[in-house]
């Protein structure tokens, strides 16, 4: 990494953080404006930011690396988030938002008890360990690239700055970033995908560098190890993903309305379409260059294809562009990692500690919940490093998913449907998913000396919590069960809508609009900063100058339109 990209890591760097310090007093206000935007936030820039939550350094590692040794197929599987976004979208996403909570923990507490909340948030927590575990080990690979310096030292370098770093802009501050992080990422991956055809020598050279290695399955949609069953698994691992993950609900809730909510995951389905094509084929292409050694260790095997897509960005790209994929991704999976420190001191404070030692002080509270996230972050920072150990970023993220995504939200999810479901039943089937699936995926391989398939896996983690909900309502149906959870829920919500209307005023309609006006504001502003950087880099560099150019006068449009229009409604 040349001081050119050294040096727009600095400029982005303090870009962000000055859009997300502009944001601390305007969320400070109460937990309506902090946790979900004012609940006004256009549905454009929710959807925008629920994709950013998807995306991540481990989109670029994960996918890239099966695409790299597998080819198209890692773009189907992308697809099927696609189809996830649709079905959510139609399905899920409005319900979520006619609970009238800010969070699904909030759901929990109210429709099911607060000791289920407290079990399902200590099992979220438990999860999530692997998954950020995975955020920090991917964006170590990429600056392992671009640096040359171990992943190790990044894993351990990344995370105790996430540790210490404080965020103050709540919601808005994540969904204006998330943005900007989107605009830089497809910008660049426009950019960097021509460059890679030219580097092969266009379509046909890379056709005849993968047939001269004999990949007949490398452009099919599927192949023997992500088959039509894995894929299908997966569509419905991430409708329960999509339509049930804690920090997504967010999404769904800070809208306006249950219309808005629909669109935000229809359009992030949409996005699914083409990002995938952008993002995955420089990896692919990149097989055309590096073709994978018979005798390769398969630990270097993993490595190589992990670091696929970063390694053609570093062998195309202009200056500067490198270093700006690099630090969106690193702020990509700083908020991500943060937010869910965020989340675990909370718990660990207010669900463990002072339901100890109920009298103790705001002081001893807020110490109790700096330590939580040293711990936590400490925890995460180890996960990170035993990735490798794992079998690599890949198999741990299909492993958890397998394991855990049905388990996890189907059950909650299936309360927005049903009056029947109770914290037992719910709770329950967790549980009994949870089991089932550990036990298949590791105590089956132990006593039998032979594992599932990743697709078996993958269609085990849908039909187990499936099967079960639909025995327990079929039985909660025939037993004629009281539905006491249920009654009581609704009068809860019948209280909160005559006390939200009651304290509705044109004020805080007029503090949401402005709210909603000022978020909007800092997007073009970032737009156009970023418009600039590449523009400017433009001029440094020859290399794909006008595909570079091309995309500055792009965003430099883009920003002017999007400004302008505050100005105008001001």
């Amino acid at each position: 990494m040349g001081f050119i990209d050294a040096s727009v890591i600095v400029a982005f760097s303090v870009l962000i953080i000055l859009i997300g310090l502009s944001f601390s007093k305007r969320s400070s206000g109460d937990m309506l404006s902090f946790f979900a935007a004012g609940g006004a936030v256009p549905w454009w820039i929710n959807s925008l930011s629920l994709f950013m939550g998807f995306v991540s350094a481990s989109t670029f590692v994960v996918w890239g690396s099966i695409a790299y040794s597998s080819g198209w197929v890692a773009i189907t599987i992308q697809w099927a988030m696609s189809i996830a976004g649709l079905v959510t979208g139609l399905l899920i996403a409005p319900k979520w938002h006619k609970t009238k909570s800010l969070t699904a923990a909030e759901y929990i507490c109210n429709r099911l008890g607060v000791k289920t909340q407290k079990t399902y948030s200590y099992i979220y927590l438990g999860i999530m360990v692997f998954l950020k575990g995975v955020c920090l080990y991917a964006v170590a690979i990429i600056l392992q690239v671009t640096t040359g310096i171990s992943l190790y030292w990044w894993v351990g370098l990344l995370g105790i700055i996430i540790i210490f770093y404080t965020t103050y802009g709540g919601l808005w501050a994540v969904v204006v970033t998330d943005v900007l992080q989107f605009i830089i990422l497809i910008a660049a991956g426009l950019i960097l995908l021509p460059l890679s055809f030219e580097k092969v020598g266009g379509i046909e050279g890379f056709k005849a560098a993968i047939d001269a290695q004999q990949l007949t399955a490398f452009f099919n949609l599927s192949d023997s190890k992500y088959t039509i069953s894995f894929l299908l698994g997966f569509l419905f691992y991430n409708i329960f993903y999509l339509g049930g993950q804690w920090s997504f609900i967010q999404r769904y809730t800070s809208v306006a309305t249950p219309k808005e909510a629909k669109k935000v995951p229809i359009l992030f389905g949409l996005f699914y379409v083409f990002t995938p094509v952008i993002w995955m084929l420089p990896p692919m292409l990149y097989r055309a260059i590096k073709p994978i050694a018979a005798n390769i260790d398969p630990a270097a095997l993993v490595l190589q294809s992990e670091q696929a897509y970063m390694q053609m960005a570093q062998t195309v790209l202009p200056a500067g562009m490198l270093g700006l994929i690099t630090i969106s991704l690193i702020f990509a999976t700083n908020s991500s990692v943060q937010g869910f420190l965020n989340i675990s001191a909370g718990v660990i404070t207010n669900d463990l500690y002072k339901a100890i030692y109920p009298k103790s002080t705001e002081k001893t509270l807020m110490r109790v919940a700096r330590l939580a996230t040293l711990v936590v972050g400490l925890v995460v920072i180890a996960m990170g490093m035993l990735i490798p150990l794992m079998g690599g970023a890949t198999n741990v993220i299909l492993s958890v998913a397998s394991i855990t995504g049905g388990a996890m939200y189907l059950p909650v999810m299936w309360t927005l449907y049903s009056k029947r479901q109770n914290s037992y039943t719910v709770l329950g089937a967790t549980v009994a998913s949870l089991i089932i699936s550990l036990g298949y995926k590791f105590m089956l391989p132990a006593i039998t000396g032979v594992g599932l398939s990743t697709a078996t896996s993958m269609v085990m983690g849908v039909v187990v919590p499936v099967s079960i909900m639909l025995l327990l309502e079929l039985w909660l149906f025939v037993s004629k069960k009281p539905m006491l959870e249920y009654e009581q829920y609704q009068k809860f919500l019948v209280a909160k809508t005559d006390a939200e209307e009651s304290a509705a005023s044109s004020t805080a309609q007029s503090d949401s609009d402005a709210e909603n006006m000022f978020g909007k504001r800092m997007i073009s502003i970032g737009i156009l900063a970023t418009g600039t950087i590449i523009g400017v880099l433009s001029i440094l560099s020859p290399d794909g100058r006008i595909y570079v150019a091309i995309t500055s006068i792009v965003l430099l449009a883009m920003g002017s339109k999007l400004f302008y229009s505050t100005i105008k409604k001001k």
